[in-house]
Formats: structure tokens, sequence, C-alpha cells
């Protein structure tokens, strides 16, 4: 779940990539509460940025921008798209290992001990 090197990095690249598309689409968000809606944006991303909570941010990330091309027909369908296809990779990869989830939650490794045959007999 958090994988180190270059894959690691790639996941790193992948949350880069989600978070400048969020801040593309959210700038050019033009509905109500624009300000609150921006902000919730910045949160969004820079939680995002960080690694902290990535696949139920990347759910909001990508929910934002599907009301984004409902609410707003004159926003650039391929870049939404492409925001939307990355936000899930990433909430399907995960964060990787440099991330805030890999502090928190760790490696763990599951030990699965022989059973004993001499029960069983």
């Amino acid at each position: 779940m958090f994988p180190q090197g270059g894959p690691g990095v790639a996941l790193l690249l992948l949350r880069i990539t989600v978070v400048a598309l969020l801040i593309t689409v959210g700038v050019h968000y033009n509905g109500s509460f624009y300000r609150l809606v921006l902000a919730a944006i910045l949160l969004v991303s820079i939680s995002l940025l960080i690694g902290f909570l990535t696949p139920f941010l990347c759910v909001i990330s990508g929910a934002f921008t599907v009301g984004n091309i409902i609410l707003n027909p004159d926003s650039s369908t391929v870049v939404c798209v492409v925001a939307i296809v990355n936000a899930v990779a990433l909430g399907l990869l995960g964060p990787g290992a440099y991330s805030l989830d890999s502090k928190l939650f760790g490696r763990q490794v599951t030990v699965v001990r022989p059973r004993n045959r001499a029960n069983y007999s």
C-alpha cells in the first residue's frame, strides 16, 4: 500500500498532478459561494499534496470535478475528465511511501503462523 522507490515517486507525482488539476478546475469555477468553494479546494489540495487521507479526498476531488462539469458547461471537458481519471487512479493506488498516511498508518506486516499438524492427526 505504501510503495517506495520509483513507484513511490510516481505516486507523489500523481498526487501533484491531481492537486494541479483540481486547482485549475477550481479557479475556473464561477458559481455561487465562490470563496467558500475555493477555500475547500485549497484545503483538499493541501491535504492531498502532503498525502493525508488520500483515498477519501480523491473521492471528494472527483465529485467536485463532476459537479463542475454539470454546473459549469463552459469548463473544459477534457481537463475535467483527466482530473477525474487521475483522482480515481490515485484513490485506487493509494498515497505511496512519501506521504503523511504512510507515517500515520505505517507499513503493516501480517504474519501467518503454520498450523501444528500434531493437533489434527
